[in-house]
């Protein structure tokens, strides 16, 4: 299971309720008034810390505001029978580690790897009975290369001299990105150097601050000075590099619930409980948690699987922030232009470049992501427009899978569940109109009209459906700005400075207060990094107080 590549990066997930239920039926109802850490919020990064504590003996509870486990990642059955991936829809960067080391596979987590994983159908008009070109790329070399070749120029001698030096290229560009993510890997497994700990520290603090560098100066050697760019790339949504990056999302919060309750430690989760602020002694070190109901619960430590923005602006007491912090937390950029929209079907789509067969079982490119709307940059780059003038894509960037066609436990018989992540839809429309029902219900039948023409019938199979603007994002999964990696992936907030500068070692200006979830380093994608991460931080911290 080679990271950001083949083998985790092409898992779509199965049996999404299984395990939580299993975990649910018998933690409520053991809350303690005192943990040696507590966690807020049960999204992925949030269970894969409380995990690693209870591991390493830590006495742990996880506090979530929502009725289920997940966050972003949760599965809900939003239209009985169907169940969905609700805010998410790919598990393409899962740390190796963890899928190991927690055993998730022995607490439920099942794995399809899926091949091939990538579909892109045309719209053509066609001649006769010849059907539009697509690409579906996999595994098999020689085949992609075939694949590719389809869109060469049809001048005879110039397809054959086109072919062979296509032939040539895409080896090497797929040995180069697997080179870039052997360099990059380290960095994601790592706690970034903490530079606040040079400049500050003791002799003993820079000197395990220098040993902190290591992973960074060894991928500064294999890839050279263009290391933040290619270092945004493999982190970058959706994992878009090595045409292979798409996975469907899995049981994999309840296989880490499960594994949390199995642990020495015997931690707690609680539904439904929210936390309203960050407890703070008079000598500015953090003692726990208050929740909505009054409830105080003591603890050492406390790490925010929330936002950063949720923690610093809203949980915390801002009077044990310095000012600059604040300012700086407030100032991060959270957009986002991504509109997830959750399909009930009866049939599978029939695409008019890879018609179904007539008993309409899936097909290879059914277990696929398949790119609408993506035929060239100019399409593109409208869309963008678009969103830029206030106003959702005419005709959106669309990524659709279907998660059933590997598990058909996830929908009725012959009927199937369809993720669509589209681009690009702004959070607030122009003029400073906020979204209602009309305005959702109208940009999902612009995308349902698309996908129509690329799958004549596709209309009439649908049966459900479920609207997700980036303001519904926010409000139903504390997402801010819709952002399902709490702040943007960008090169100014990646690495030293996510989510801020001299504040990248999950460690926060108030002594006690970490942050595991997608606003501290490596960032967002259902990966896990950023709670394995800081649960290490934290563990060393306890065994030092």
């Amino acid at each position: 299971m080679a990271a950001c590549g083949r083998g985790l990066s092409r898992a779509m997930g199965a049996s999404p309720f299984s395990a939580w239920r299993q975990a649910h039926s018998y933690t409520r109802g053991r809350l303690k008034p005192e943990y040696d850490a507590v966690v807020i919020g049960a999204g992925h990064n949030g269970l894969v810390a409380a995990a690693y504590l209870q591991r390493l003996g830590v006495n742990t509870a996880v506090f979530e505001r929502r009725h289920v486990i997940g966050g972003a990642a949760v599965t809900e059955e939003i239209i009985p029978g169907f169940k969905f991936s609700r805010a998410s829809y790919l598990l393409s960067l899962l740390r190796p580690q963890i899928y190991t080391e927690l055993e998730l596979k022995k607490h439920g987590l099942r794995l399809h790897l899926r091949n091939p994983h990538s579909f892109t159908p045309m719209l053509e008009e066609s001649a006769g009975s010849k059907v539009p070109r697509s690409l579906l790329l996999g595994t098999d070399m020689a085949e992609n290369q075939k694949q590719i070749a389809q869109f060469s120029r049809k001048d005879a001698e110039r397809e054959i001299e086109g072919r062979r030096a296509l032939f040539q290229a895409f080896p090497k560009y797929e040995a180069f990105m697997s080179r870039l993510a052997l360099a990059i890997d380290p960095l994601l497994d790592a706690a970034p150097a903490d530079v606040e700990a040079f400049w500050r520290g003791s002799l003993l603090q820079r000197l395990k601050s220098l040993s902190t560098l290591k992973p960074l100066l060894q991928a500064g050697r294999i890839v050279g000075a263009r290391l933040p760019q290619y270092y945004q790339v493999l982190t970058a949504p959706i994992a878009k590099v090595r045409g292979s990056p798409d996975t469907g999302r899995t049981s994999q919060c309840g296989s880490l619930s499960s594994q949390g309750q199995q642990s020495s430690a015997g931690g707690i989760r609680d539904e439904e409980a929210t936390v309203a602020k960050v407890q703070v002694s008079h000598g500015g070190r953090v003692q726990g948690v208050v929740l909505q109901d009054g409830s105080e619960v003591r603890s050492r430590v406390v790490l925010s699987n929330a936002s950063p923005q949720t923690t610093f602006l809203k949980l915390t007491p801002q009077e044990w922030l310095p000012e600059e912090f604040v300012q700086r937390i407030s100032q991060l950029d959270i957009q986002s232009p991504v509109t997830k929209i959750n399909v009930a079907v009866n049939r599978l789509p029939d695409f008019l470049a890879a018609p179904n067969t007539p008993g309409g079982q899936p097909l290879p490119h059914h277990q696929c992501t398949i790119h609408l709307n993506c035929e060239d940059t100019l399409l593109l780059h409208r869309a963008y427009e678009d969103a830029m003038d206030g106003l959702p894509s005419h005709r959106p960037i669309i990524e659709l899978c279907i998660p059933s066609s590997l598990d058909p436990t996830l929908a009725p018989p012959g009927c199937h569940v369809i993720s669509l992540f589209t681009q690009y839809t702004p959070y607030t429309l122009s003029g400073g109109k906020a979204w209602d029902e009309l305005e959702r219900n109208a940009y999902a039948d612009r995308v349902f009209d698309c996908i129509e023409a690329y799958a004549p019938g596709f209309k009439g199979s649908v049966v459900g459906r479920d609207v997700l603007t980036p303001p519904d994002l926010e409000r139903i999964f504390g997402l801010p700005g819709g952002n399902v990696f709490h702040c943007a992936m960008a090169l100014d907030q990646l690495y030293f400075a996510r989510p801020v500068p001299l504040h990248s070692s999950y460690r926060s200006p108030l002594q006690g207060l970490y942050l595991c979830g997608s606003g501290a380093h490596p960032g967002g994608g259902v990966m896990g990094a950023a709670g394995r991460n800081a649960a290490h931080v934290v563990f060393r911290d306890l065994r030092s107080m």
